[in-house]
């Protein structure tokens, strides 16, 4: 299993939202060619950490693949007629018990390395094994 991080603004779409809908939820309107190739890597049961972005800035919970890449429904074809963009439908798995701030993450040497700092604008990041165990354990699982 491979670990990761996805990125949704809470005022759009929130962690809680996700968990209310009860439903397979489309990962759609990724536009940047490295968070789409991440997306296509990615395997049926991958966990990622779902991550506020703008408001809180932080990690709230946890969810997992349910459905591979496939074409993003909100794409508009390109001038061959072909959807570029793809994403992967997901489910919640749980909330994190005490989120991780940025903030946090940012003073935590271990995670000094991590693509949310290294690659602070990219929407869809991979996470580490050692990342994915120790932001587990300082949200409270």
């Amino acid at each position: 299993m491979a670990y990761w991080l996805m990125k949704s603004e809470p005022d759009v779409n929130s962690y809680d939202d996700v968990v209310n809908r009860g439903v397979p939820e489309e990962w759609h309107s990724v536009r940047n060619y490295t968070a789409r190739n991440n997306m296509k890597a990615m395997k049926l049961g991958d966990e990622a950490f779902f991550y506020h972005s703008n408001i809180g800035k932080e990690i709230v919970g946890i969810i997992k693949v349910v459905a591979l890449a496939h074409p993003d429904s909100t794409a508009e074809p390109n001038d061959k007629g072909n959807i570029v963009w793809e994403c992967v439908d997901v489910l919640p798995v749980k909330k994190l018990p005490k989120p991780v701030t940025l903030e946090t993450i940012k003073k935590t040497p271990e995670l000094a390395n991590m693509a949310l700092v290294k690659l602070s604008r990219l929407s869809v990041s991979p996470v580490t094994e050692a990342e994915w165990k120790l932001i587990c354990k300082m949200g409270g699982l």
